[in-house]
């Protein structure tokens, strides 16, 4: 998959693990991911789909955390996230919110199978041990979009590694390194806007 990187990824990374932050960096990303997917669904589609994904995203944050204290780098557990999202995504067909084409779904789950493997994460199950213990809101589905599936913000090409284009637009693989001035105050959450 080919994410961003840039100085306010690590701000949120920071932010998510400093005690008197952590709850609204935590709801600020949630409400900001929910409001970037809602945005590639179709309108009449968004405000159905809403209380499911502010939920799913939820509980991908305790995904993030997991994945960095088992040393994932930064970008590698914000990917592991992403890559669950696709597969509720593909679970709902919502294609049109897809960041990967259905056809190398298999392919990122391969990249991360030991991590998924340990809490219980599948395709058909994307949250596995991060399903919250009261589940989450359940939203309709349009499976009948997987018959043809049309991914228009989908990126292919990209299933072999994790590929990270940073500030300047340079794209690498694997993440950069943590720079030593990180701004939790630039944290989405603690300033509202931003990129997934």
């Amino acid at each position: 998959m080919k994410i961003r990187q840039n100085p306010r990824h690590w701000a949120a990374k920071k932010a998510l693990s400093t005690p008197g932050v952590s709850t609204v960096a935590n709801y600020g990303l949630v409400k900001m991911h929910t409001r970037i997917f809602l945005g590639k669904a179709d309108e009449d589609r968004r405000e159905e789909r809403r209380a499911h994904l502010d939920a799913f995203f939820d509980a991908t944050m305790d995904t993030y955390l997991r994945a960095l204290e088992e040393e994932f780098d930064e970008a590698s557990a914000r990917e592991i996230t992403h890559i669950q999202a696709n597969f509720d995504f593909y679970n709902h067909g919502w294609t049109e919110m897809m960041e990967i084409p259905v056809d190398e779904l298999e392919k990122h789950y391969e990249r991360y199978a030991n991590f998924f493997e340990r809490y219980d994460v599948t395709i058909d199950d994307p949250l596995g041990a991060f399903r919250p213990a009261e589940g989450i809101p359940e939203a309709p589905a349009t499976l009948e979009k997987l018959d043809d599936p049309e991914h228009p913000h989908a990126e292919g090409g990209f299933a072999d590694d994790l590929y990270v284009e940073d500030e300047h637009g340079e794209v690498g693989v694997g993440g950069g390194e943590e720079p030593e001035d990180v701004d939790v105050g630039s944290a989405p959450g603690v300033r509202d806007e931003g990129d997934a």
